[in-house]
């Protein structure tokens, strides 16, 4: 992984229009600290929270800490990142959470490291001496959807599930969010391989949530949907692959049931079993549509890709920030 040198709080940031976009529920106790943090560290940008329905104070102190407060009323991170990404105009965008885990300070070796390179996303991969704050449960779950990832399209992120991300303005204006929670850190992550956009990724402390803070991350179920979600856009984007796997299963069960029947002919003349051999023909014939299904699929998502990959062009790359696109 490669580290990119500390930029002071301003240094050499003035020209990009940045965004601090942070997702808020519920955050009372930790969302003046975030916010404050990150004018702190990048003081030239503009820090926005988005609070999604949140039923304490959180809107309220967000405003009071100089946060540009919006309202999103669908329930639901990927509903709160959807509006995020719609709704404000910028050059650079950093996402983070807003409970004050992710390390603020780092934004400008973030930003940094788009603008020397021309990324498109630098992810802040979570590193943290605090069990509390990382517990072992979600390190292997991450270890592990992660490591399903990387089978499944060839190459992955060491953090898929950080929220902790910087954008260039051509991801965000390119990026049709479908995800509806906390599984939209893996679609931005398979965007971003699928169109094979130039990314990143810099180590960064990740701590503990302030004293009053409660996470609304739920182990099984959202790890449940991540997986789910994996699945689907692996359905979605690698269709020859995942309907070809189909047929290939079809078919092997397929031709192990009618090797009997093919010995018992070559010696007989006779066939004697015609349920089996209905249902082998069944089979072969379920096969080769899934294999055509896969085929015709294929098309569709080079057509897709194609479109998104134009509107992805459509937009300067970052270290052109100044010249308006």
């Amino acid at each position: 992984m490669k580290e990119f040198p500390a930029v002071a709080s301003g240094q050499g940031l003035e020209g990009p229009r940045i965004a601090v976009i942070l997702p808020c529920y519920n955050e009372a106790g930790a969302i003046v600290q975030t916010v404050e943090d990150f004018r702190r560290a990048l003081p030239a940008a503009e820090v926005y929270v988005f609070d999604n329905n949140s039923t304490d104070a959180s809107r309220e102190l967000a405003a009071a800490a100089g946060a540009i407060v919006r309202r999103v009323a669908q329930q639901g991170k990927g509903h709160v990142v959807r509006r995020m990404f719609a709704d404000v105009d910028a050059d650079i965008y950093v996402m983070a959470d807003g409970d004050a885990t992710y390390e603020a300070a780092a934004a400008p070796r973030l930003v940094a490291a788009m603008l020397e390179d021309n990324l498109d996303m630098v992810v802040g991969a979570r590193r943290s001496e605090v069990d509390e704050a990382y517990r072992r449960g979600h390190r292997f779950g991450n270890w592990a959807l992660t490591s399903l990832l990387q089978q499944l399209f060839g190459r992955s992120f060491t953090d898929i599930l950080s929220g902790y991300r910087v954008f260039s303005r051509r991801f965000v204006k390119s990026f049709p969010v479908l995800s509806a929670g906390f599984e939209i850190e893996t679609e931005i992550s398979v965007h971003a391989l699928e169109l094979a956009m130039p990314v990143s990724e810099v180590m960064t402390a990740y701590g503990a949530r302030p004293e009053g803070s409660v996470s609304k991350l739920s182990t099984y179920r959202d790890g449940w949907r991540i997986l789910r979600t994996i699945f689907t856009l692996f359905r979605v984007e690698r269709p020859v692959l995942f309907f070809g796997l189909i047929a290939a299963l079809l078919a092997s069960v397929g031709l192990m049931l009618a090797v009997p029947l093919i010995a018992t002919y070559l010696d007989t003349g006779l066939v004697p079993r015609f349920p089996t051999a209905i249902l082998v023909t069944g089979l072969m014939i379920l096969a080769t549509l899934s294999g055509m299904c896969g085929l015709i699929l294929d098309t569709v998502v080079r057509g897709r890709r194609e479109v998104r990959r134009l509107a992805y062009l459509a937009f300067r790359a970052p270290s052109d920030f100044g010249l308006r696109g």
